[in-house]
Order: structure tokens, then sequence, then C-alpha cells
């Protein structure tokens, strides 16, 4: 259990500091405080499909960006219309075309003027949109010059990336009838991943907090026929049960955010495609542990496999190892290498979740807060954190800390692991709406707390705090999802919303209970005929 109890908690260290904030698969709209908008230039950048066709058939997608200024663009693809694509001469569009135009788009490169210089020409010779190719592979948004004057442009203006204006122009070179079409789609109000994503954390906190009770009672139990058998040597002394379990103290609590941010900007540094895959290798490590622990305590339950789980073998380094055990390892470690191996491909997202449901299932059954001051010092702790690595960073990084780190920007395609994800559906702009480990597992903390408490005092659903604690957090969680899409996709700290509901819930019906010192300081019952009070759970 040691070793096991060792790997768990290194991932908890890695994993749970990492990430805790709601991101969807990329904005589709941005927004710009340092270019303000002003008369004919006030469009918002929304990226831009661009559907190609040579010859009549369609061989491939763009995707470029609006400009602050000109028309918006059509957000049907049906409504759309398809436009012969014309490359520029001079390609820079600065002065008139000398190629005669009759309502084509205009292919032109970016430089030697301004963008609406480049669009306004372009609208004098007779193009019916703008596609400016950027010199770098990124893109870059268009806006309007530096003078104060109304800008009157009646032609869409998009960007696109330098590989992409490449390709367009081996196109035309090889005298091809080029076509194009430019629409920007919007994202429905609401996805139905984010409903399914909302369900994996509800129930991940429901599982674990229902094994945790339960374990915690059956060692109640035990420890009650104890002190039951030896009351000659209990002198009236409390006698306690680890049983593998770490309880979190006051300094550790503390010690979170100081430990968490110089881990969260070791991660925002150091990204990289080698740094991701250190971070795979560790998920799986997690993950295998995580699975495998959960599967063994699930199949334990049967009576086929008890005698599996009773018999122990010795193996080195890792001691005494049941069976059972040693039949699941090769499964669970197999799901993980598979995993790791074909995590790119599109259904690769549900092994992901399984080994993060599975680890953090596990996390939550070993590590615990044994009071709810201390949860009440950690979600607090980790409340300012969100809010600073979300927000606040911005104007020290110029960029948003725990955003940049949850969408893995700086790693290539791929993103970190510590997260669950779940496609976006019926989005045209696809993309994955997802939820890191910490907004999980952090309120996860209390809301297993308050079931342990729950089920020792032997109190009702609800006379107990469980149920309106992890009703707490759905709501929560349901509130940060509200914001999200209200805030046009940008990141949102998850546990500005999730701390409020769940801890602020847990200490306003412990006040008016009475409970509140007990729970404060102790955060169990005190039981002095422990073996009289409790009875198996059935």
């Amino acid at each position: 259990m040691g070793f096991k109890r060792g790997v768990i908690l290194c991932c908890f260290c890695v994993f749970l500091v990492s990430c805790c904030c709601l991101v969807n698969g990329g904005d589709i709209v941005h927004h710009d405080d340092v270019a303000p908008k002003r008369p004919g230039c006030n469009n918002n950048f929304v990226l831009v499909k661009v559907p190609t066709w040579v010859n009549g058939e369609e061989v491939t997608q763009f995707v470029g960006i609006g400009a602050r200024f000109g028309p918006t663009l059509e957000s049907k693809e049906k409504r759309a219309n398809q436009t012969r694509l014309a490359f520029a001469d001079p390609p820079d569009c600065c002065s008139t075309p000398r190629n005669k135009l009759t309502g084509e788009a205009i292919l032109v490169h970016r430089g030697n003027c301004s963008f609406t210089t480049k669009a306004k020409v372009a609208e004098a010779a007779g193009a019916s949109a703008i596609i400016i190719v950027n010199n770098q592979t990124e893109l870059f948004k268009m806006v309007c010059g530096p003078d104060k004057s109304d800008v009157d442009i009646g032609i869409p203006a998009v960007m696109l990336p330098q590989d992409a204006g490449t390709t367009l122009i081996e196109f035309l070179w090889n005298s091809s009838a080029v076509s194009v079409q430019l629409y920007s789609p919007k994202r429905p109000a609401v996805d139905v991943a984010e409903v399914f994503l909302w369900l994996m954390a509800v129930i991940t906190i429901l599982c674990a907090s229902y094994w945790s009770a339960w374990s915690a009672r059956e060692a109640a139990i035990e420890q009650d026929k104890f002190l039951k058998d030896g009351t000659d040597d209990y002198g009236g002394k409390e006698v306690t049960h680890s049983g593998g379990v770490l309880d979190i103290n006051m300094i550790s609590a503390l010690l979170f955010v100081v430990v968490a941010s110089c881990f969260l900007i070791m991660l925002y540094k150091l990204m990289s495609f080698w740094f991701i895959e250190i971070l795979v290798v560790l998920f799986c490590i997690g993950g295998v542990e995580g699975l495998q622990t959960c599967l063994v305590t699930l199949l334990s339950c049967f009576r086929w496999f008890e005698h599996a789980q009773e018999s122990f073998v010795k193996v080195p380094l890792l001691g005494p190892v049941s069976y059972l055990t040693l039949a699941i390892s090769p499964f669970c470690l197999a799901f993980a290498v598979m995993w790791a191996v074909f995590r790119r491909v599109s259904i690769a997202w549900i092994g992901q979740d399984i080994l993060g449901m599975a680890l953090i299932i596990t996390v939550l059954q070993i590590i615990r807060v044994p009071n709810l001051k201390v949860g009440t010092v950690l979600l607090t702790c980790a409340f300012f954190y969100d809010i600073f690595w979300v927000f606040v960073s911005k104007w020290l990084f110029h960029k948003s800390v725990m955003i940049e780190v949850a969408r893995g920007d700086k790693s290539g395609e791929e993103g970190i692991p510590m997260l669950l994800k779940i496609p976006r559906m019926f989005d045209p702009w696809g993309g994955y709406s997802i939820i890191g480990f910490g907004d999980i597992i952090l309120p996860g903390l209390v809301v297993a707390f308050s079931l342990r408490y729950d089920w020792l005092c032997n109190k009702s659903l609800r006379a107990g705090y469980f149920l309106w604690t992890m009703t707490a957090y759905g709501l929560g969680l349901f509130v940060t999802y509200v914001a999200l899409n209200l805030m046009d996709g940008r990141g949102q700290p998850a546990l500005l919303y999730m701390v409020p509901f769940t801890l602020g819930t847990f200490l306003m019906l412990g006040a008016k209970r009475g409970d509140l010192k007990h729970l404060w300081t102790r955060g169990e019952p005190y039981r002095p005929c422990p073996h009289i009070q409790l009875q198996p759970a059935e």
C-alpha cells in the first residue's frame, strides 16, 4: 500500500495544481482591448472558414481570421457565395491592380502598406473580398490605422496563415480555376458536451465520496470492535486507523498556493513537445494505479474474486500483492500504453477520461481532509489561486497562465493530459470542452468529508450534509458553464464559482444546525460507546 500511495500522491501533486479552470476547445470570437473599436472599425475578430475548390472540386479548407473593418461575414455556409479567386498584381495590392477584376476575391501579400489601404484599393478595383496572406505561420489581427477618421470599407477582409496562402498561390500558378467561400459559423449557445462533462464530474465525486465513506465506516467498525474487546487497555484514549489514508493538515493546506504556483509557472515556461511527453508518462503511471485500485476494489465485492483478493504473493520492491491485483495489473498497464500510443486519434479522449476518473476517485479515497477547518483553508487558498492565475496573471505574463497551460498552447497540437474532456457536439468548429482535475478533486475533498461525517454520525440523507454539499457543487459547476458561455468561451476560474457554493453551503448549514464547532475542529462524532452507535452499512 505504501508504494501505491506514494505513486498516487506524486500524481496528485503534479496534476492537481496544474489546471483549475474551464475552457472550451478554442475561441471563435477574439476580443482586443489594445485595438479599441470605432465607427467602421468595430468588428469582433472571428475565425473564418475558407473552403477551396479547384476546377469545380473541393480540395481543402483553410481557417483564417476576420478583420476589424469591413462588413460582417455570413454565418451560414449555404448562404455564402462561392467566389472565383485571383492573385493581385502587384502582389501587395498597395496600388491599383493591373489585372481586371469583376467581382473576384483577391489574394494579396501582407506588407508595404496598411490593411485598410489594401482593402480600399481592392474594393476600388472591383474585388468582392480581400484575402491577405500573412508572412508568418500564425494569424494576425487586422486593425485599422492610427488615424481617428471613420473607416468605410464595403468588402470583407480575411487573413490566412502563410502555409495556406502558399497553397492557394500554387493552385493559381497552375492556371487552375480556383474559387473560395468565406463564412464564419457561430457556435451553439449550449453544447451537449458540457452536459456530459458536468455529469462526469458529479458522478466521479459521488463514486469517490461513497467509497471514502464506506472505507471510513468499515475502519470505524473495526476500531469499535477493538475497543470493545480491549476495554482494559483502552483507558479512554482515542484509537485511529489510517488504513493507508493521508489526512491533509493545516500546513499542507497553506502551502498549496506556493507549491501550486511554482509548478504552474514551471508548466507555463517549459511547455513543449518533450515536456508533454513527460506529463503523459506520469499520467499513465497514475492512471494505471488508479484504474487498478478501482477495478480491484470493485471486483472484490463479488464472491468469485474473494479468494484471489485474500491470497497474496511477495513481489520484489512491492511487498505482498494479492493475486487479484496481479491479474488486473497487466490489463491496466496495457490500457494506459494503448492510450499513450494512440492518444492523437479522434476517440482517444475516452481512454483519457477513464484513466482520469479512476485516478481522481483513487486520490479522493487516499487523501482526505480531517475537519472543516482544513477544508476551508484549502479551498480558500485554491479560490484565490485560481482567480490570480486565470485573471491577474495577465498583467504579469501578458497572458493568462492558467488558460495557456490548460490549452497547451505552447505544446503544438497536443495539450496536457490532466483533464477530462469531451468533443464539442454539433459544433461547426469542433474542439473540446474540458475540466481540470483540480476542479473535481479540491471541492471533492470537502464533499467526501461531508458524507463520511454523515455516515459516522448515522445521519439520514436529508438530515445530513452530503446531499446539500453535493447539490451545491453541481450547481456551482453549472453556474461556471453558464459564465463560460456568457463570456464567449473565454476561460473561467471554476473554483471562483464552486468554492462559494460548496463551502458556503456547508458552513452555513453547519452553523444553522449547531454542528459547526464540531465539524470545524474534530470532523467526526465523539463516540464514548462506539460499538453501540455504529452498525455495518447494509
